[in-house]
């Protein structure tokens, strides 16, 4: 398979707007090609200069973690950015079609709408994995992308391994992963599984596990082609300075991040044995996530509870097999005793 026969026509002969920082490299001590603020900016640091486009830097402090080559990293403005790209890539308005997998990450059939793009929806077994029959009698000539959140959202399984690679092998779109919980799943994430794979697709983000969600910074890995194709496409300058410089600085904290990860899944184990000790509480799915998933007798009317004692959950009951649900975050030892505490009297 050859991933840019994939792409669609008209961006297979775009050209890319050439911004002034790509077409100068090198050291120099006047710039005076990109019509910025030459004196500087109100600001302690110094912000009046545009961004490294492509964030060499960061990804390069990023690949030493990951482990993954520069020029199969793409930093996007959330991992949003990197789904939005991959439609607008890849699928051809009004024509083409992906599938997803209820329940799961709704951007990205919000993302499938703004673009006018098809949506087929395979509903994931009651045991929230994939159903691979119904799966491969959805696929037809114009599927470009399916979408699989591993571990899932708002389900917090991870889904079984040897399934997405079955689709990985026997697919001839894209496959792409959402990793957004991998850092608190016992499985192992598919970036190592990228020379394999041409069509893979791994999306990962800086909001849980690394504390940055306000930044709004997500990574995609996947084969140079596919990398190649979504530089040419994206914004100029789509991460400013101030979130590389932020990023950067926090790669550099590694240790504390795992210490938060090792704190967030012994709560989350935690919190899983109190929640089925509660009367109201019917089912505790297993969670790979910094989440869990419970169902109860009434989830509306627990929520409102909730919600009137301070403490704000997710009401999951409308999603499709999620019926009576609610998603609650893994948070501080203190927030987990106050939540334990609320459920209790309401038991």
């Amino acid at each position: 398979m050859d991933v840019k026969d994939l792409q669609r026509e008209n961006i297979k002969t775009l050209k890319p707007y050439s911004t002034a920082r790509d077409e100068f490299k090198g050291q120099a001590s006047v710039f005076l090609d990109a019509n910025e603020n030459s004196f500087g900016s109100p600001l302690p640091a110094n912000y009046n200069r545009y961004p490294d486009p492509l964030q060499l830097d960061l990804k390069d402090a990023i690949c030493k973690i990951k482990g993954v080559p520069i020029e199969n990293t793409f930093l996007g403005n959330g991992s949003d950015e990197a789904i939005d790209l991959l439609f607008r890539a890849f699928c051809n308005p009004g024509k083409d079609n992906v599938i997803i997998l209820p329940p799961t990450y709704g951007m990205y059939e919000v993302s499938a709408n703004i673009n006018d793009i098809e949506i087929k929806k395979v509903n994931l077994l009651p045991n929230f994995q994939l159903d691979l029959e119904r799966i491969a009698e959805a696929i037809d000539v114009n599927t470009k992308l399916i979408f699989i959140c591993s571990p899932n959202n708002p389900t917090g399984n991870s889904i079984h391994r040897v399934a997405i690679e079955t689709i990985l092998a026997n697919f001839k779109g894209l496959v792409v992963i959402d990793e957004a919980y991998i850092n608190f799943a016992k499985q192992k994430t598919f970036i190592q599984e990228l020379t394999e794979y041409a069509n893979l697709v791994v999306l990962q983000t800086f909001s849980k596990a690394w504390g940055l969600a306000a930044l709004r910074l997500g990574m995609a890995f996947s084969s140079v082609p596919v990398i190649d194709i979504l530089n040419k496409i994206k914004p100029p300058y789509n991460i400013n300075q101030a979130t590389q410089d932020l990023a950067l600085a926090a790669l550099f904290n590694v240790q504390q991040v795992n210490e938060w990860i090792k704190t967030t899944v012994t709560e989350r184990d935690r919190l899983s044995l109190a929640f089925e000790k509660i009367t109201f509480v019917k089912k505790v799915y297993p969670s790979d996530a910094n989440f869990i998933l419970i169902e109860v007798t009434d989830a509306l009317k627990i929520y409102n509870l909730l919600v009137d004692n301070g403490i704000i959950v997710r009401d999951r009951s409308k999603v499709t097999l999620c019926e009576g649900c609610l998603r609650i975050t893994i948070g501080t030892e203190e927030e987990n005793n106050q939540l334990l505490t609320i459920l209790t009297q309401l038991s």
